[in-house]
């Protein structure tokens, strides 16, 4: 396979993948571009390479940056913006889990604690199985909270071998 044709099934394997991550099929193209670019990358870069608006080359960038995935730089003496993104595969990871948690975890965690403040019968079948579903879904939801924060806070090296020893 040559290089042209491998960087282009990245890019479109990584879009389709991003939709498991939380993120649209071109937002993912454009991080997978930035990913495989060598170096920073115009919007006019982006539009070329990927097929895209100006304005929907500009929304994925800024959502990129928005989730920690892209950074934005200036040369001196251009008007023109380059985009960059951290090619380190656990700080991607990291910065994903950590949006992902904000994004969804974290209001899922306020509404099942509010919930789970619900009182009742506790000899009613209806309020019985509402309360434990509620309940083992926020124990579920907490357990991957804090096992999210371990792995935003951890070492690469350090996660991996403490997961691990889990399955031993």
């Amino acid at each position: 396979m040559e290089l042209a044709a491998a960087r282009q099934k990245f890019i479109d394997t990584w879009g389709r993948l991003g939709s498991e991550w939380g993120i649209n099929r071109t937002m993912a193209q454009v991080h997978a571009l930035l990913l495989i670019s060598p170096e920073p990358v115009t919007t006019e870069e982006v539009m070329s390479q990927l097929s895209i608006s100006r304005g929907n080359a500009n929304m994925t960038l800024r959502d990129l940056i928005s989730w920690g995935l892209v950074e934005k730089q200036h040369r001196p003496g251009e008007r023109k913006e380059y985009f960059f993104a951290d090619k380190d595969a656990w700080n991607i990871a990291r910065q994903v889990a950590k949006e992902r948690k904000k994004r969804e975890l974290e209001p899922m965690l306020r509404v099942l604690n509010e919930l789970a403040e619900v009182k009742g019968d506790e000899k009613d079948a209806h309020f019985k199985t509402f309360h434990n579903s509620v309940t083992d879904i926020r124990s579920l939801a907490q357990n991957a909270n804090k096992t999210i924060d371990t792995m935003v806070k951890a070492e690469e090296n350090w996660f991996w071998s403490t997961f691990f020893k889990l399955f031993k």
